[in-house]
């Protein structure tokens, strides 16, 4: 179910139900990344309308909206229900120019043409997950605390979970996933280990997923530079919210959508994720459709890894539209 959030009556959606949330002051800060480098590519002036397709916590957005006032209109999505009431607090001092939308931005295009929002001037899309979903969500993003491996974001219509895919998939499908999306070097021992466990009892939280991960690795892996059950919780969350077919639909929505000399900007934090925005602006540059503004990724300098260290994986790429 899409549901439709304006602090003016909707024309569009007309069977949605419209929500109203107070603030939520224990909301987990979150710091939204590579903020200066989005502003100087998606370049927001006076009255001109963006959409962010990963609302969040409405860091991007509550900046775009300042460089756009006094008309300029921000489309905000997010297929997390709890992201859209995180980032309600924008509303307020909005005046009407804040549309927040609760769906996935692989339907883009759909949104777009439904509620009728008009000449879109640019989109960015942030693949990151935020510091709520991560640290308060429950829903076993991280593998720092012990919680069901559930790692959806949408837990209303979607039914698929980590634990789904943990207890109930084939051998082979579990190993394909940890090599594909995680690009897990120890994917067979690691779906061999877990096939075992799960013989013995279902398995339910993340705890219970690391210490398998930990039993089916060497003990050297365990020191490396990143956490060992890492890439296999990415994988999971990309397969559990099919991320990387999402963002394959989305890019050419969000073109069609762009008016002419309209900007894309996109923030991926893995190389599966920038393989296919960058592959994907290549191709459109060949066709004479866009023309690439970020000869390579754009990355966090030095102060910005000094106060928010998950900077460090973002890559943004961004483009401008010629036809």
């Amino acid at each position: 179910m899409r549901k439709f959030f304006h602090n003016a009556k909707p024309t569009a959606y007309p069977n949605e139900k419209i929500f109203s949330f107070l603030p939520h002051n224990n909301t987990m800060l979150h710091i939204p990344v590579l903020t200066k480098e989005v502003l100087q590519y998606l370049n927001p002036g006076q009255n001109e309308n963006f959409v962010d397709c990963t609302v969040g916590q409405g860091g991007h957005a509550k900046l775009i909206l300042e460089k756009t006032e006094p008309k300029g209109k921000v489309l905000g999505i997010d297929l997390d229900l709890q992201q859209i009431k995180n980032s309600e607090f924008l509303m307020a001092g909005s005046r009407g120019r804040l549309i927040l939308i609760n769906d996935s931005y692989a339907n883009l295009q759909e949104i777009v043409e439904k509620i009728n929002f008009p000449q879109v001037n640019g989109i960015l899309i942030d693949l990151g997950i935020s510091s709520e979903q991560l640290e308060s969500s429950g829903r076993g993003f991280t593998f720092l605390k012990n919680e069901p491996l559930d790692m959806r974001y949408d837990a209303v219509n979607n039914g698929l979970t980590a634990e789904k895919i943990i207890n109930e998939w084939p051998e082979d499908k579990i190993e394909n996933i940890l090599k594909e999306y995680g690009e897990e070097k120890f994917s067979k021992k690691i779906a061999k280990e877990i096939i075992e466990i799960r013989k013995q009892s279902r398995i339910k939280t993340t705890f219970g997923l690391i210490e398998i991960i930990k039993a089916a690795t060497p003990s050297a892996y365990w020191r490396g530079k990143i956490h060992y059950a890492t890439r296999t919780f990415q994988a999971l969350r990309i397969a559990v919210n099919d991320e990387l077919e999402n963002l394959k639909k989305v890019l050419p929505e969000a073109l069609s959508v762009l008016s002419a000399s309209g900007r894309l900007a996109v923030i991926s934090f893995h190389s599966l994720e920038d393989r296919i925005v960058k592959d994907f602006f290549n191709k459109k540059t060949k066709e004479g459709i866009i023309k690439i503004l970020t000869n390579k990724p754009i990355t966090a300098g030095t102060e910005e890894l000094g106060k928010n260290p998950r900077s460090r994986s973002a890559k943004l790429r961004a483009a401008i539209k010629i036809l």
